[in-house]
């Protein structure tokens, strides 16, 4: 289990990869066999089941994610600890919510990761 204190400084370490940009940093985060569910994959793949699947794939959508929104940041709202993973509760540069649920393999890398949008 991770302790708040962990899941704090990996969400820290997490929104300042993505506010820097840092396509590999965002990366580091997760593991080669990652899996991401989220609308936006729908939006920019054009996806309709909302899925990639390893990091190959994941740093692809990233990349084009980025450059698709040159103006992305992250604002930590709120970080919640679970028995094999943690939420990172953010608010993003158009200020609308977001909560992305992280599962954690055994040597701490995300696995899998579904992503939640608040109305906006």
């Amino acid at each position: 289990m991770i302790s708040q204190e962990q899941a704090e400084g990996r969400a820290r370490e997490w929104a300042d990869a993505w506010n820097r940009h840092g396509l590999e940093g965002i990366l580091a985060h997760y593991s080669d066999s990652a899996v991401l569910s989220s609308p936006r994959v729908v939006d920019i793949l054009g996806d309709p089941e909302g899925t990639v699947k390893g990091k190959d794939a994941l740093r692809a959508y990233f990349d084009r994610g980025l450059k698709g929104i040159p103006d992305l940041k992250f604002e930590l709202l709120e970080v919640l600890t679970g028995v094999d993973g943690l939420t990172i509760y953010f608010g993003n540069q158009t200020g609308r919510h977001v909560a992305e649920i992280m599962a954690l393999d055994d040597r701490g890398l995300v696995s899998r990761v579904s992503v939640h949008y608040g109305p906006g």
